[in-house]
């Protein structure tokens, strides 16, 4: 039998550590992190090079992989070739969005000397930017969302994603898993 004093401690760690998952749980909503893989997609609206505005919904009904980038980010660049050549593979059941962290002039200045066919969408760079809604809370580039025809996230990853991954992520029967 357990004594009064050890039922009391034992109910004081138990509260001690649930209120510590609250706080941990409330902290990763402040910073951002909504996007583990089952979580919903945040409604994102961005503008486009031209101004239109473009919403995460408007391509329900098909897998989107979101890829954040910017023009000073080496791998990104290196990668944006790849995430091409898939998009054209897959564009009938998948869509690769491209979110530009950067200034709009810089990705213009970019994209004329290397165009890519999937759409570049401007992400916002204040608080809270893009990329921490997204759930890449550092700031790490590149990094890729994949979600699925409803909205919900697939799989995430911080840095390259190489033709391997870019085939297994799109092709839409098989189940994505994160590396």
């Amino acid at each position: 039998m357990m004594s009064r004093t050890s039922a009391w401690i034992l109910l004081l760690a138990v509260l001690a550590a649930a209120f510590g998952g609250w706080l941990q749980h409330r902290a990763r909503l402040a910073h951002g992190e909504r996007t583990a893989p089952g979580d919903m997609a945040p409604a994102l609206a961005l503008p486009d090079l031209d101004g239109r505005t473009h919403r995460l919904a408007d391509f329900a009904g098909r897998r989107v992989l979101i890829n954040l980038w910017a023009s000073w980010c080496a791998p990104c660049l290196e990668e944006m070739p790849a995430l091409n050549r898939a998009w054209l593979r897959h564009r009938a059941h998948a869509q690769v969005l491209g979110i530009a962290m950067d200034e709009p002039s810089r990705v213009r200045s970019l994209l004329a000397a290397h165009p890519v066919d999937y759409p570049i969408l401007i992400g916002r760079l204040e608080s809270p930017d893009t990329a921490s809604l997204l759930g890449d809370s550092d700031g790490v580039l590149p990094y890729s969302v994949l979600l699925d025809e409803h909205g919900r996230v697939l799989a995430r990853r911080r840095g390259r994603l190489d033709e391997a991954t870019l085939e297994h992520w799109l092709t839409p029967a098989t189940p994505p898993t994160a590396p």
